[in-house]
C-alpha cells in the first residue's frame, strides 16, 4: 500500500513536470502543426512614394506692374499694333482711345535684345521647339527637337515674327517674367500669351523699341 502511494505521487510529479515544460515552451515559441510546409517570407512594405508638388504649390506671385492690365497709353499706332517696351518689360496692345493692354513680359540678356519693325507670320498653339542652329552652338546640351507640351520653353501659343528666328510665345518658367533672360524671345505667362494669341491675327504690326530707349513708362494703370 504505502509503495502503492509512492508510486502514485513519482507519477504526478512527473506529470506536473511536463506540464510545466510544455506551457513554457508553448509560450516562448510554439512548434507549427506541421513543420514540412514551409511559410512564406514575408516581405517589408514598399517605400510610400512621394507626390510631386502640386500647380498651386508652384504658382508665381506675380508683382502688380507685372499683371495684364488695361492702361491709359497715347499712341500714333493703329489699334492692334503690338508695341514692346524692352527696357521696361511690358508689351502693349494698343486699343486706341488712348488705351492699351499691357502684359509683363520677359526679354533678351545682356547682348541678345533687338529692335525693329516686323510683322506676324505664324501663329501657333503648344508649338514644337527646334533650337535654331547659332544656339546650339552656343549651348550643345539643349534637344534639337522638343514636341509641344507643358514642359516645352515655348509655353502654350507662339507668334512667329517675319523671317527672324525670334517670337512672342508662352514659357513653362513664369518667375522669369519681368527679367531680361532669353535669347532674344519675348515670352509672357501661358495665360497671357492665350490672351494675346486671341486678339491678335496674322500680320500684325509689332514694334520692337531698343534697350537704349530710356523713355519713362508710359502706360498709367486705368482704375
Amino acid at each position: 500500500m504505502f509503495k502503492s502511494s509512492k508510486l502514485a505521487a513519482a507519477a504526478l510529479a512527473a506529470l506536473a513536470i511536463g506540464t510545466v515544460a510544455f506551457s513554457a515552451s508553448a509560450t516562448a515559441a510554439p512548434l507549427p502543426l506541421f513543420p514540412f510546409f514551409m511559410a512564406p517570407p514575408t516581405e517589408a512594405a514598399p517605400p510610400q512614394l512621394q507626390m510631386a508638388p502640386s500647380q498651386e504649390e508652384g504658382t508665381v506671385v506675380m508683382p502688380a506692374r507685372l499683371k495684364r492690365q488695361v492702361v491709359n497709353y497715347a499712341s500714333r499706332e493703329a489699334p492692334g499694333t503690338i508695341i514692346i517696351d524692352t527696357p521696361n518689360t511690358y508689351l502693349y496692345l494698343v486699343m486706341g482711345n488712348g488705351q492699351a493692354v499691357r502684359y509683363g513680359i520677359g526679354v533678351g540678356r545682356d547682348g541678345f535684345t533687338w529692335s525693329g519693325t516686323q510683322t506676324i507670320t505664324k501663329k501657333s498653339e503648344w508649338p514644337d521647339w527646334t533650337p535654331p542652329a547659332e544656339m546650339i552652338a552656343r549651348q550643345p546640351y539643349l534637344p534639337r527637337h522638343m514636341a509641344g507640351g507643358p514642359g516645352n520653353p515655348l509655353g502654350a501659343r507662339a507668334m512667329y515674327l517675319g523671317g527672324t528666328v525670334y517670337r512672342i510665345h508662352g514659357t513653362n518658367a513664369p518667375e522669369t517674367i519681368g527679367t531680361h533672360v532669353s535669347s532674344g524671345c519675348l515670352r509672357l505667362t501661358n495665360e497671357d500669351v492665350s490672351d494675346l494669341y486671341s486678339r491678335v491675327n496674322v500680320g500684325t504690326k509689332v514694334i520692337v523699341l531698343p534697350m537704349t530707349d530710356r523713355r519713362a513708362d508710359l502706360g498709367a494703370t486705368i482704375r
